[in-house]
């Protein structure tokens, strides 16, 4: 089974920017104030303008050709697709069974009861929960210091994988880090794929455009 971890490399090229782009969406805002419990207890109007923005942003973008080749090669082969991402720019490729370990723009949370649903594009702190009626709608994302969700599932994964890929993402930063440790301490082999090297522990690397470098990466494993 192929594990492939993706960041925001993957979806950049569609419009979406990394946490770093210089006058991007994030570059806007201090993510304490938008990104933490702390900061929707102190400003919820602010942190639900920020992710309407968000979300508008990723509803606007399409899926790009490295989306495309990962939902292909998902068809062929047995393939655990985890994804830093937010946004559903896999699933609109034709993917199944994303793991959204950070949660999603395109679900809403009650901070109140824990209940979930589809979230509309817009958003405001005084929607009702449709399970309890509390007035405590958050997005369904998992913020700086929240546990991200489906770590159980990850290390089963990692624990079968025949192949580590981290796609877009650092590998020396946590939790991609931790996970290509844990691939190599299990023997697994890994792979890099990425606009640059990060600097992490890849047996091996491959460089450039997303939508270059993973059609070109899953030619070869179909082939």
């Amino acid at each position: 089974m192929i594990f492939v971890l993706t960041g925001a490399g993957l979806s950049a090229e569609s419009g979406l920017g990394t946490f770093r782009d210089a006058g991007g969406l994030w570059s806007r805002y201090d993510l304490e104030e938008v990104a933490t419990p702390r900061g929707f207890a102190a400003n919820p109007h602010l942190v639900h303008d920020f992710y309407n923005a968000r979300r508008a942003n990723a509803a606007g973008a399409a899926p790009n050709a490295a989306h495309h080749a990962l939902a292909r090669l998902q068809a062929a082969r047995e393939v655990m697709l985890v994804t830093q991402n937010v946004d559903d720019l896999l699933e609109r490729a034709g993917a199944r069974d994303v793991l959204h370990m950070h949660g999603r723009l395109g679900g809403a949370l009650c901070a109140d009861c824990g209940a979930r649903w589809e979230a509309p594009l817009v958003m405001s702190p005084d929607d009702p929960c449709p399970e309890c009626g509390a007035a405590a709608t958050r997005p369904d994302v998992v913020w700086f210091g929240e546990m991200p969700t489906g770590l159980d599932e990850i290390d089963a994964g990692l624990a079968r994988a025949t192949l580590f890929v981290a796609l877009g993402t650092s590998g020396t930063v946590y939790p991609a880090a931790g996970f290509v440790e844990m691939a190599r301490a299990a023997g697994t082999p890994t792979l890099e794929l990425n606009l640059e090297p990060s600097g992490g522990r890849f047996d091996d690397g491959r460089y450039g455009p997303a939508s270059e470098i993973v059609p070109g990466w899953v030619d070869g494993l179909l082939a």
